[in-house]
């Protein structure tokens, strides 16, 4: 959980935020598996976070929508719009509208037609909203934004892409979400998302391969990880491996979106997610890639307020990627 506010002249601050380990039987394949699991985390988190703002954004993976571009025209009235919306939406779901969740935001005047309107449209199963609702209903919170992670991850890319040539303009640039299960591969050429693909590897790999090696439960390996209080051989035996394994992913993402599109470059890699903060991975995909690689950190340009510990902060910004990116959206001019 992250809360951020208005630190003065235009600038975002860092209020206070929580990381609280989810059990990973709790979601699985993007849905909420074990309520009373999700909800204990939420609950801890929030207690930690020791915060009165009980607004919050929430996110679907993007493994559990479908998006598509559509053409609106540019005089339609609500009711029109909302009628193609609806129409289009029946196309694209495999399932009855009326378990369908649905939203569209209009992105502009089209490129060859400037009497019709570009929009995307989101459409999800209703179930997916109505669960995570329910989660943070049962905390306490009052869920006001359901984005999706993908959209998130964009989101908090604009606070970094300064980091960047030029600020990204003319670049081709992957960022890389190494979550606990799986990462998100995200490529964006002129600041504009081209390509999406979700790979299996994640942290879990890495937190079982501790618990097979070292004789501990999933708890004991994760706070073992955290602290740095696992045995001298733990960094050539298991984490070494692991990064090799990891940056060997991402070369083969890269290899896959080559293969995919007309692009055959990509100008810098961002590693976001928990995985990205672990000690020498942006140098072992570097040095696989042969690409600039940068640890992601959304927090670089705001201030930080006095309940938040800048250097821990610093070491936890990939982790809150997302998290950023939702919070942001507190901030939309709407």
């Amino acid at each position: 959980m992250l809360e951020l506010g208005e630190g003065g002249k235009g600038v975002r601050r860092v209020e206070r935020y929580a990381i609280v380990s989810l059990p990973k039987e709790a979601v699985m394949d993007g849905a909420v598996a074990k309520a009373e699991l999700v909800e204990a985390a939420m609950r801890e988190a929030w207690r930690k976070l020791e915060s009165r703002t009980r607004d919050v954004a929430m996110a679907l993976p993007a493994s559990t929508v479908i998006t598509k571009k559509v053409l609106l025209p540019g005089s339609a009235t609500d009711a029109e719009i909302e009628a193609q919306v609806a129409a289009d939406a029946n196309q694209m779901a495999s399932f009855p509208l009326d378990e369908v969740s649905l939203d569209y935001q209009i992105l502009g005047a089209n490129a060859k037609n400037p009497n019709e309107n570009d929009a995307l449209l989101v459409v999800t199963r209703k179930e997916r909203v109505e669960e995570r609702v329910a989660v943070a209903e049962a905390v306490g919170l009052k869920p006001v934004i359901m984005d999706v992670d993908a959209f998130a991850i964009l989101t908090a890319y604009e606070q970094l892409a300064f980091q960047l040539p030029d600020h990204g303009r003319g670049q081709t640039v992957a960022i890389v979400d190494v979550g606990a299960q799986s990462t998100h591969f995200n490529v964006l050429h002129d600041n504009q998302l081209v390509y999406q693909r979700e790979h299996a590897l994640g942290g879990n790999a890495l937190t079982s391969e501790i618990t097979r090696r070292f004789d501990m439960t999933q708890e004991e390996a994760e706070d073992a990880k955290r602290k740095g209080l696992l045995p001298e051989r733990y960094e050539s035996e298991v984490l070494q491996p692991f990064l090799d394994a990891v940056a060997l992913e991402i070369s083969r993402a890269l290899q896959m979106f080559f293969s995919a599109t007309s692009y055959q470059k990509v100008d810098h890699i961002l590693l976001a997610g928990g995985c990205a903060a672990i000690p020498g991975l942006d140098d072992v995909v570097h040095g696989k890639t042969q690409t600039s690689t940068i640890i992601a950190n959304p927090f670089a340009k705001m201030a930080v307020s006095p309940n938040v510990r800048a250097r821990q902060l610093a070491s936890d910004a990939p982790a809150l990627f997302v998290a950023c990116g939702l919070a942001l959206r507190k901030f939309d001019p709407a």
